[in-house]
């Protein structure tokens, strides 16, 4: 495997090489240099040669000296909400395994799991899915699932790198980021089409229509296929200790268990009624962290934030999300988008290509802008597209969402890279369940979404 990575990496370094020796007419001078970077610090992270956060600081360390763009947009992920959600994650997280408030929930939530693996996983992924509709920031769902996914994995007997603690994060992980992409509120891109959709072509994205449109195949059947994906590549038995639960179950909350426990659903109440009083889930995360961290409350001590946080996924994520500002404020993704639409074999009476060309011309361009940078990118194209194809506006915009849906690779998502950090998990996983997850919706999900496209009318 270590070969592969070698190879791979070698691979891409020559084809970074080659865009700056011979920096192809399509792209300014400039914007190759960005391409290499940027293929070099993707095949990095893609191949996990080194550390990731290590690739971010690789990241910001040749942009700033090469100034291929100025600080305020290289660094621009530390100003992002993103990272300060991931930030108020980590506290919650550390509040959560600290108290013992984790064990207790996973003790809990484990009497109605308990039995086959099967069971446990299917239960994880639909509890994911459940809470797309409670809550709608992914990243959200992210940080407040894994330390309890965390907790709950060793209630089954699954000690930290087996293949059941990993098949336990990835059922919370996924079930709670891949199918919202069928709930319009309940992940980022969706809503960056959705206010792109209103002001550029003046089409507004109802809830009821959306979620009929997406979720019987794109939510429920990819739910079902990513349970029988995650049993199969991460296969184990658990063995759960009933008198461990019981013991834990019957136990009182202690003092600070109550107040944690009230801060969550604070949290959680104030995350799922964004839309009436419009804060960001970052910033309320932020703020349930800061009370944690308060001298008179002191559930995270000083001790503990400074020795048990995971700086290393926040310098990781902001690292991706610098790198997705980068690639736009170069106009890197908008010539490249351009370029794959052009080269599109797109035309009126081939409906069946067409759909799939758009949809995979949408999956390549978050390969390289990240996923929330799909319809920033994209949606200008949208006429252009639907002129070509002979298929409403409407209906192009609505292909964008297959296409940013269908994750590659785990770095293109940062829900993704949040939930395996928080877990300390191998990245490599998560990206065999991306590759396999990719393939079976080109294959299966896809040619199914079509078909019911056809009876709502869509196509």
């Amino acid at each position: 495997m270590k070969k592969i990575k070698i190879s791979l990496f070698l691979l891409v370094l020559s084809t970074a090489l080659y865009l700056l020796v011979l920096p192809p007419s399509l792209l300014s001078y400039r914007q190759s240099e960005v391409a290499a970077l940027s293929i070099i610090t993707i095949g990095m992270w893609a191949t996990a040669i080194v550390p990731e956060y290590l690739t971010s600081l690789c990241f910001f360390l040749v942009s700033m000296l090469f100034s291929l763009a100025p600080a305020s947009v290289i660094f621009a992920g530390f100003a992002s909400s993103a990272v300060w959600l991931i930030f108020g994650g980590l506290v919650l997280g550390l509040a959560i395994n600290s108290t013992g408030l984790g064990k207790r929930t996973a003790a809990l939530v484990a009497r109605h799991l308990g039995g086959s693996y099967i069971k446990i996983i299917a239960g994880l992924v639909t509890a994911g899915v459940m809470f797309s509709f409670l809550m709608p920031s992914a990243m959200g769902r992210v940080v407040l699932l894994t330390p309890i996914a965390a907790a709950l994995s060793e209630q089954f007997g699954f000690v930290k790198g087996s293949n059941g603690r990993t098949g336990v994060i990835l059922a919370v992980i996924m079930g709670s980021f891949l199918p919202a992409f069928a709930v319009l509120p309940a992940n980022v891109p969706n809503m960056v089409l959705s206010g792109m959709a209103e002001s550029q072509y003046h089409i507004s994205l109802l809830y009821g229509p959306y979620l009929l449109l997406h979720f019987p195949v794109m939510g429920f059947l990819r739910a079902l296929i990513m349970i029988f994906i995650i049993v199969r590549l991460c296969p184990d038995t658990p063995a759960l200790t009933m008198h461990a639960k019981s013991e834990v179950c019957a136990n009182r909350l202690s003092f600070q268990e109550k107040i944690l426990a009230s801060v969550l659903v604070a949290l959680l109440i104030l995350w799922g009624t964004d839309f009436i009083h419009h804060i960001s889930p970052a910033w309320v995360a932020l703020s349930g962290a800061v009370f944690l961290l308060l001298p008179p409350v002191s559930i995270v001590t000083t001790k503990m934030f400074n020795q048990k946080m995971n700086w290393a996924s926040i310098i990781f994520v902001a690292g991706i999300l610098g790198l997705g500002t980068l690639i736009n404020h170069s106009g890197l993704g908008y010539r490249l988008a351009g370029a794959i639409i052009k080269f599109l074999p797109v035309g009126p009476g081939r409906e069946f290509v067409d759909y799939i060309c758009v949809i995979l011309a949408s999956a390549a361009t978050g390969v390289v802008t990240t996923l929330p940078g799909v319809p920033a990118v994209l949606t200008p194209f949208a006429d252009t597209l639907a002129k070509a194809t002979g298929f409403s506006v409407e209906s192009v915009l609505m292909m964008q969402v297959l296409g940013f849906a269908t994750v590659i690779f785990p770095y293109q998502a940062p829900p993704i890279v949040v939930g395996m950090q928080l877990s300390e998990e191998r990245f490599s996983v998560a990206l065999k369940f991306c590759l396999i997850m990719t393939v079976a919706t080109v294959l299966f999900l896809l040619p199914l979404d079509f078909l019911w496209w056809r009876i709502q009318g869509m196509i």
